[in-house]
């Protein structure tokens, strides 16, 4: 059952550069807020109520956990919701995003699509296919400030994954979805794609792979019309996967540029060019991060653990 814990930290924190010494305290710890969950991620801090909302995705729950308040499940069976028990190991919400007028949007893993909790409770359906085909099953998820929504849409939420029978799609593709509804296939050259997020000025978009044998950040430049040019690689981890836990997967950026990204092993700080500054190893294979609080707060989903860490940087567009 998870639980809300005190005084716990867990890994620890490497400097690769001398540089990193000013983005954290001299004391910065990787504390555990909670623990006990079987897969954490989509971490998504709610400004105008002041608390982070995260998945379960196995267990098929969105947690809240407010600073005061502690642990609180938000929602039940979001992420799939039918009937029969679902085949598969990963079958709830993932990637969660605050619109730009203050709603939650979900990327559900079970019942493949994107949905959106409006301010009344209920839920909405945002989109659940590509041109009359089924997502695979939509991961992670960013708004841009004019309201586009770009999703991930790897096989990971189905029960055989690329062999699935149920799979429609013969691609694992990046899309736009539009606030009108429709939706735009905008790079399919991606084998697992993963986490995305915007460069300050949102003329960049970084997208994550996590495929063993190619694990990388790629930058794709946004074009006029939101759709995407070629992408460059960023830095490539590969090596690093023979004896680090995990892949790339989500991730934030701070009003410099910087990304903070979740990779083998932890969280990794690098540069727009690919400079690794340091890692906050958590140890465990580590799902997604967001800033919070006052925008200077990492929180981290690694796999049982909710995790934060204090930083002297904020996220970018606070």
């Amino acid at each position: 059952m998870p639980t809300t814990v005190q005084n716990k930290t867990i890994g620890e924190i490497e400097s690769l550069d001398s540089a990193f010494a000013n983005l954290l305290p001299a004391d910065a710890k990787i504390e555990v807020l909670a623990e006990g969950f079987q897969w954490t991620e989509g971490p998504c801090w709610v400004k105008e109520a002041g608390y982070l909302l995260f998945s379960d995705i196995p267990a098929n729950l969105t947690y809240k956990w407010h600073p005061a308040e502690g642990l609180s499940v938000f929602a039940e069976k979001v992420g799939y919701t039918g009937s029969a028990p679902f085949l598969g190991p990963e079958p709830g919400t993932n990637g969660l995003a605050l619109s730009p007028d203050g709603r939650v949007a979900c990327c559900c893993h079970g019942d493949r699509c994107l949905k959106r909790w409006e301010k009344d409770g209920s839920v909405t359906t945002l989109a659940d296919r590509y041109e009359g085909k089924r997502l695979n099953s939509p991961n992670d998820l960013v708004y841009r400030t004019n309201g586009d929504l770009y999703f991930t849409d790897p096989p990971y939420g189905l029960p055989k994954k690329e062999e699935d029978p149920e799979r429609e799609l013969t691609f694992n593709g990046v899309y736009q979805l539009r606030p009108e509804g429709t939706v735009t296939l905008v790079a399919r050259e991606m084998t697992r794609p993963n986490g995305l997020v915007f460069s300050p000025d949102q003329k960049t978009l970084y997208v994550s792979q996590s495929d063993a044998a190619n694990a990388i950040w790629n930058a794709f430049p946004v074009l006029d019309d939101g759709t995407l040019g070629p992408p460059r690689i960023v830095a490539d981890v590969t090596p690093w996967k023979k004896d680090r836990p995990g892949s790339p997967d989500g991730m934030t950026v701070d009003t410099e540029g910087r990304l903070w990204a979740t990779g083998p092993g932890g969280v990794y700080c690098l540069l727009p060019d690919g400079k690794f500054l340091g890692r906050i190893n958590t140890g465990e294979r580590t799902g997604n991060v967001t800033f919070g609080d006052d925008g200077s707060t990492l929180y981290i989903c690694a796999h049982m653990y909710l995790c934060r860490v204090r930083t002297k940087v904020k996220m970018a567009n606070w």
